[in-house]
């Protein structure tokens, strides 16, 4: 918790002064509102933890400006498109996800570390082209572009990482 927003820690920085104590500058981002902050701790600040429930969803459809998913139960949860982050590169219908609580309130999702995607364009191999780890740009069906190493064709299904955005394998 910083201030009254939850936020989760994008970067941090560790650093020690000659007299002073330790230090530690976070990059925040917020759970629920839109926005980024830096902060500096001491080494000896004390942080209050968010507990965040997480519940193992279906993604069912979009329905302006909600994503909605369903559970086990057949309960909907409403997230907003602004939370989704890039999560929406890879997402698809009836894809399994985890929707992630804060106060009850659905404020993002997880998804999986990685997902398979057939690749609906890239452009041919070029002969010769192949000196060292050579990648060439393709596109997926959510309309997504990856870097595939040249041997990948065309409706060829392939394993993307979804933390980095990488292409991991051909499948």
């Amino acid at each position: 918790m910083y201030g009254k927003d939850p936020m989760v820690v994008l970067r941090t920085e560790y650093s020690r002064g000659g007299r002073n104590s330790s230090t530690v500058r976070m990059k925040l981002k917020s759970l629920i509102a839109n926005f980024n902050t830096e902060v500096v701790y001491k080494a000896d600040d004390k942080l209050e933890q968010v507990i965040l429930e997480k519940k193992d969803c279906t993604y069912s459809y979009f329905a302006e400006p909600m994503y909605i998913c369903m559970d086990a139960d057949f309960n909907q949860y409403e997230v907003e498109a602004e939370n989704m982050g890039d999560s929406l590169n890879y997402l698809e219908d009836g894809m399994e996800l985890e929707v992630v609580f804060y106060d009850g309130k659905a404020i993002s999702v997880e998804m999986p570390t990685s997902v398979v995607r057939e690749i609906t364009w890239t452009e041919p191999a070029v002969k010769g082209d192949t000196s060292g780890k050579v990648l060439k740009p393709a596109k997926i069906s959510t309309g997504f572009n990856v870097g595939v190493p040249i041997f990948v064709a065309q409706g060829d299904k392939v394993e993307i990482d979804t933390r980095t955005g990488e292409y991991r394998k051909r499948v």
